[in-house]
């Protein structure tokens, strides 16, 4: 018999009954039943239940375990008496009659239970984040993400794509966040980089000759945490291609995520053909570039029933060129109470208020708006959007620039409270025709405002002569449920455009070769067109498995303030790492 096991605590099952079996893992609970002992066993496959009464051999030692004590149990498996089945486990029908028993691996009172799904304190649940992955959920999840992940590689595969694996020491790159830096210790003064992506190594793979490349890409950027992006380092599905258009790219990218959707959406539904949402329009219709469809709201421009009207704050916002009203409707919303409690809340993030109109029982409209200005408008608003009496609309107004993020808070925040999101299914869309460019008010300059190493509509003639905050890109990302999930754009591979689209920006020639001198060096040697993408593995797995934290499907994480609190890092450098380095520190004054 092996030393520790013949069978898994997952395993056994009713043919299994008569035999004698040998069991490890830890002590999920402990329950005396008058005298006679019931020990869940668990480990990594499943649990099993062990009984342990007075005339066993074993009884004595099953007195003393506790919770988590790694024990071998053998014994007969036998079925369980009739009514106490549990029809949840897998193991259920059986039971183990313990004839023998060993402590394997004793615990210490535990700083936080396995058992169960009580809500702990992070810190705690991160500083000893080894019991924190043996509770039932987390541990579900991290094995989910895993499954997740081969299931991408296979359908990558399957789609033509080869495996390769790109450097992680690496030069600095303006990639919109800050550098992880690594000092040299043989280069004295110089720095290697840790990569925020494999921008570079993947288009330079495709100047290698190489077609079709993926890989699991670890990226590390130095940046405050976000809801949706773990601190330190996050993983990507990232992806290049050869010889291809956007639409090339769609074709492949699309059944891959959509069948890892599939996969693992627990009969959920998924989007099967996904729209094609223009930046723009996106930006119109729902405040964000990355628009939950589950909500069926759509923002509408109302600006017209409000010029020369009688309700002076519109009317004079719109004699300023450019401003606008748009309206978000809310169906079932036209009670005083919810509209009210809508302005209380946009007062809550920063903004004077809410405006609104109500439609009562005949369709007039109601409310402050509503009585500054004519039925006429009011009615014309309520037609253009589609509403009937119990319903409301909001109102946001002033220039898009500024206001779009709020309207697409409250869009979301109305859909919300009125229960009109149907959270039960996965809607997936392409967002296409980003600007190339965007004003940067900080440095009032013209910068690019998503990948600069995409290539604009147009090419090089929109480059020379076009306004350059009209360009727009090859640029492509996927939405689902209000998250971006994946971002990729058709390469500028040729290098008279790429010195150009640098240029407008800011940086010259030398600064170009400079900063991407590998790349900029294989574009002047038989560079195909390309193109690509990556998507991020965390979200799509936090996303297919209900979590609402990213640290709940990453199996050692930091905390908010980027700290490894289970293995201590960050740490101080020794004087001796520091003097090999070359290093001298100069720490900011306490």
């Amino acid at each position: 018999m092996h030393r520790y096991r013949t069978h898994t605590c997952g395993e056994l099952r009713a043919e299994h009954v008569g035999q004698n079996v040998r069991l490890s893992g830890w002590v999920h609970r402990v329950r005396d039943h008058g005298g006679v002992l019931f020990i869940d066993l668990r480990d990594h496959y499943g649990l099993t239940q062990v009984v342990v009464d007075p005339d066993s051999p074993a009884f004595g030692l099953a007195e003393t375990v506790r919770s988590e004590w790694v024990i071998r149990i053998d014994g007969a498996v036998r079925t369980r008496p009739a009514g106490t089945e549990n029809a949840e486990l897998p193991t259920g029908q059986v039971e183990i009659y313990a004839r023998d028993a060993e402590v394997l691996g004793p615990a210490a009172d535990l700083p936080l239970p396995v058992f169960g799904d009580q809500d702990y304190p992070e810190e705690t649940r991160l500083k000893y984040r080894f019991l924190d992955l043996r509770r039932e959920k987390l541990h579900r999840n991290i094995m989910i993400r895993g499954a997740i992940i081969d299931a991408m590689r296979a359908k990558m595969k399957g789609q033509g794509f080869f495996e390769f694996q790109t450097p992680i020491l690496t030069a600095s790159s303006p990639e919109g966040a800050r550098d992880f830096l690594v000092p040299s210790r043989i280069h004295p003064g110089k720095f290697y980089a840790l990569p925020q992506a494999p921008q570079q190594y993947k288009q330079l793979i495709m100047m290698s000759g190489f077609d079709r490349y993926f890989q699991i890409a670890p990226c590390f950027r130095d940046e405050d945490p976000r809801a949706d992006r773990l601190p330190g380092e996050f993983y990507q599905l990232d992806l290049e291609m050869s010889f291809v258009e956007q639409e090339d790219v769609f074709a492949a990218v699309e059944p891959v995520i959509t069948g890892v959707f599939e996969q693992f959406a627990n009969g959920k539904p998924v989007t099967k053909n996904w729209p094609r949402i223009p930046y723009a329009e996106a930006i119109a219709k729902y405040g964000t570039d990355k628009p939950d469809l589950r909500n069926p709201l759509i923002m509408q421009d109302v600006s017209e029933h409000f010029r020369g009207a009688g309700f002076k704050v519109f009317a004079r916002m719109l004699e300023t060129e450019g401003n606008q009203v748009w309206a978000i409707p809310g169906p079932t919303g036209g009670s005083r109470a919810f509209c009210d409690r809508m302005n209380s809340w946009a007062q809550s993030e920063g903004q004077p208020g809410l405006g609104y109109v109500m439609w009562r029982e005949g369709g007039e409209g109601a409310g402050p708006i509503a009585n500054n200005i004519e039925p006429e408008r009011t009615a014309a608003i309520r037609d253009q959007l589609g509403l009937k009496e119990g319903d409301a609309a909001f109102f946001v107004a002033g220039d898009p620039a500024k206001f779009w993020k709020f309207a697409g808070l409250a869009r979301t925040r109305v859909g919300e409270e009125l229960k009109l999101v149907d959270h039960d299914r996965f809607e997936l869309a392409w967002i296409v025709d980003f600007p190339f460019y965007e004003w940067s008010e900080e440095e009032k300059k013209v910068d690019f405002s998503h990948n600069p190493f995409s290539m604009p509509q147009g090419g090089l003639d929109a480059l020379t002569g076009q306004d350059p905050l009209t360009i727009k890109a090859f640029q492509y990302d996927i939405a689902c449920n209000g998250f971006e999930i994946a971002s990729g754009g058709i390469r500028n591979h040729r290098p008279e455009a790429m010195v150009k689209a640098f240029e407008i920006a800011g940086y010259d020639e030398q600064t170009v070769i400079e900063r991407f001198g590998g790349m900029y060096r294989a574009f002047q040697y038989g560079a195909p067109p390309h193109g690509g993408m990556a998507a991020g593995v965390d979200r799509i797995v936090m996303l297919l498995t209900g979590a609402q934290n990213l640290r709940e499907i990453s199996i050692f994480p930091m905390n908010q303030r980027a700290e490894d609190l289970l293995m201590g890092s960050p740490s101080p450098a020794t004087p001796k790492q520091l003097k090999e380095l070359h290093i001298r520190l100069s720490l900011p004054q306490k």
